[in-house]
């Protein structure tokens, strides 16, 4: 994998990711598909709106169909037919969200599973086997996600034991090559919830271990969205200027510009994708909740300025009926468009910051996001 940076202004990077199954141009979006698929759409579309990337999920790819099944199809690109690149995360959030059904200790976790309750043994040396049988582009390490709020001996001895297990997974890709005749990646992931020391350790250890990019993770879990990006602009701080910088689970088209304005290349988080299936669009004006009555008889394109599928071709009238009339086709039009406007987004900040304008645009947009919100909510009071 390499990196190319072809465009800054201040902290925002236009880069070019280059990876053995093509280039990412960056800031990305990677479309969430933790199963192997991107929910209520196809992967022709997720080509159609120009999506460079995906994410899948180790945890959830190891239970089913099985690491075994993906190698024996010869990785998770061939098996769902997916020419392009593909990030898996490592299980890590799986630590963070399944706390009823696993126990932490140095050798790994160990898991529960959700499925059948049979138990499962994630130590970040089989989880890099794991992750060199699905196959995937880009692997991340094992990490433990800290919950938020937490103390901070708490957020110190998960990042220690984090940084313990990224010294083993980077061992244990060194001395365990690819299977499918490509290269594969191994980022770090910084941890150490909202304490700058524990941050900044974190992140000053991996740079050390010298991965081929780095995460920014345990954000977007129930902190203020100042700490946030005051989180976010530390750890960016301390990473290489000449490696990819990955926020992960984030979050908003909001969130997505800010943080791009702190120097981060990668994105992923399920929001287009679950608000979509919930009737939630994003458009160049704000956040509409389609199913109000509001759009009973609104026959103007779901987002105007779109030129997505389901805005040239289908009406917010339309849209709303299939949701009431809960037709499967409902789920798949607004993931279409939300995922088209969150790829847009990302490949417009890309555009600007090589014009060197992003910061004005930025500022532009997202008061434009905040006047249709409000506009949305006074309509529908």
């Amino acid at each position: 994998m390499k990196f190319k940076l072809v465009a800054t202004e201040k902290k925002a990077r236009a880069g070019i990711l280059t990876t053995d199954h093509g280039d990412v141009e960056t800031p990305a979006f990677m479309p969430v598909g933790t199963r192997g698929s991107v929910k209520a759409i196809e992967q022709r579309e997720l080509v159609d709106i120009g999506a460079q990337i995906i994410l899948g999920n180790t945890y959830h790819l190891y239970l089913r169909p099985g690491s075994d099944i993906l190698q024996q199809a010869g990785g998770l690109h061939r098996f769902i037919s997916w020419d392009k690149p593909i990030l898996t995360d490592s299980g890590g959030y799986q630590v963070y969200s399944l706390t009823d059904l696993r126990r932490i200790e140095e050798e790994g976790v160990t898991f529960k599973s959700h499925l059948d309750g049979s138990t499962h043994v994630f130590s970040p040396e089989g989880v890099v086997l794991t992750e060199r049988q699905i196959g995937a582009d880009i692997m991340m390490v094992l990490d433990e996600c800290t919950p938020y709020p937490c103390d901070r001996p708490y957020a110190e001895a998960s990042n220690g034991l984090t940084l313990r297990w990224a010294e083993r997974c980077k061992s244990a890709f060194e001395k365990n090559p690819a299977l499918y005749g490509y290269s594969q990646a191994l980022f770090g992931i910084v941890q150490g919830s909202t304490y700058p020391e524990v941050r900044e350790r974190s992140a000053t250890s991996l740079v050390k271990m010298d991965f081929d990019g780095y995460a920014i993770g345990g954000l977007a879990v129930g902190e203020p969205i100042d700490e946030m990006y005051r989180m976010t602009e530390l750890c960016e701080s301390f990473l290489p200027s000449t490696k990819p910088r990955y926020l992960m689970g984030v979050g908003t088209p909001q969130n997505l510009l800010e943080s791009i304005g702190r120097g981060i290349d990668m994105f992923d988080c399920v929001l287009p994708t679950r608000n979509g299936r919930n009737a939630m669009v994003f458009t160049h004006n704000g956040t509409l909740n389609i199913k109000n009555a509001a759009f009973k008889d609104d026959f103007s394109p779901v987002d105007p300025e779109c030129n997505c599928y389901t805005c040239s071709t289908f009406t917010r009238a339309y849209l709303r009926h299939l949701f009431h009339v809960r037709e499967i086709l409902a789920l798949q039009l607004a993931t279409i468009h939300n995922l088209a406007f969150y790829l847009w987004l990302v490949g417009e900040a890309r555009k600007r910051i090589t014009k060197n304008e992003f910061f004005a645009w930025k500022n532009d947009f997202m008061q434009q996001l905040d006047e249709g919100k409000t506009a949305e909510n006074e309509s529908i009071n």
